[in-house]
């Protein structure tokens, strides 16, 4: 069923990657500059598959191990999303255009990537209840 809890991590998850990046910028540049995601090509494409994913995820609400699979792919995304993040934003502070100030953007992933373990947990505790009741027929 669609009403189920790790629906709504998953509907959290699409929140965080799909919604708050549009919001919320990744850093600000020393020049007063505001960058968003969509300044850079990489992460439109890896924000855009975490939201599909967690969109799918959420539609496979029938087949528990299909959404537990895109789950921990969603996650491996996230971390890699949010190492290269970390990897810009510690490599530009060197430069003349300097981060100055990280924005709460940039831990958009992190945040997603606890509301999918989150939902991996629900749906592996569905899975082992309809395990113990298929035992007992």
């Amino acid at each position: 069923m669609i009403q189920r809890i790790q629906s709504v991590y998953l509907a959290l998850a699409f929140i965080a990657t799909g919604v708050l990046p549009f919001v919320f910028p990744i850093w600000t540049l020393v020049n007063g500059k505001v960058e968003y995601f969509m300044m850079h090509m990489a992460y439109v494409v890896l924000f855009g598959l975490s939201t599909a994913l967690s969109v799918l995820s959420i539609s496979f609400y029938k087949k528990r191990q299909h959404q537990f699979v895109l789950g921990r792919l969603n996650m491996i995304l996230n971390l890699i999303l949010l190492g290269l993040l970390i990897y810009r934003s510690l490599s530009l502070s060197g430069e003349a255009s300097a981060v100055s100030v990280k924005g709460i953007g940039m831990f958009l992933p992190a945040i997603a990537i606890v509301f999918l373990v989150l939902a991996n947990k629900a749906i592996k505790r569905d899975e082992d209840l309809v395990k113990s009741v298929d035992r007992l027929r």
